[in-house]
């Protein structure tokens, strides 16, 4: 079950975060607000995705003994998204909505490098429980 949950949390992560996050913003009619409005959507359903699916991977996890600590590294990027990182963001999506001219946040580049670590602890917690 847990390896199941493993690849299912890696395959949203790099569809969602890897694919459709740049690339809505190249579709034709999709302004900077636009775009900032369906990731804002999209991302909140991912995280709390990412959430049941790590409760999941770490109740197997306590049946079993592999795999735990590259789980761990995973599980504590996504905390520190979701309480470090996603507020700065926030507030800039939130004043872009608002029509105000907000620079572009260096936050982007530390969610980015944290979806890079989930990425290879996630394949890593995969592996491991093969």
């Amino acid at each position: 079950m847990a390896v199941a949950l493993v690849f299912v949390w890696l395959g949203m992560v790099l569809g969602i975060s890897f694919l459709e996050a740049p690339l809505k913003f190249r579709a034709p009619g999709v302004t900077l607000p636009i775009g900032l409005s369906i990731g804002r959507l999209v991302f909140r359903a991912l995280n709390a995705v990412e959430v049941v699916l790590a409760a999941g991977i770490a109740v197997a996890l306590v049946v079993g003994d592999a795999g735990w600590v590259a789980f761990l590294v995973a599980a504590v990027a996504l905390v520190v998204q979701l309480f470090a990182v996603r507020p700065a963001l926030t507030r800039r999506s939130n004043a872009v909505l608002e029509g105000q001219d907000a620079p572009r946040s260096r936050a982007h580049y530390a969610y980015v490098g944290l979806e890079i670590i989930k990425v290879v602890a996630l394949i890593a917690t995969g592996v491991a429980l093969f």
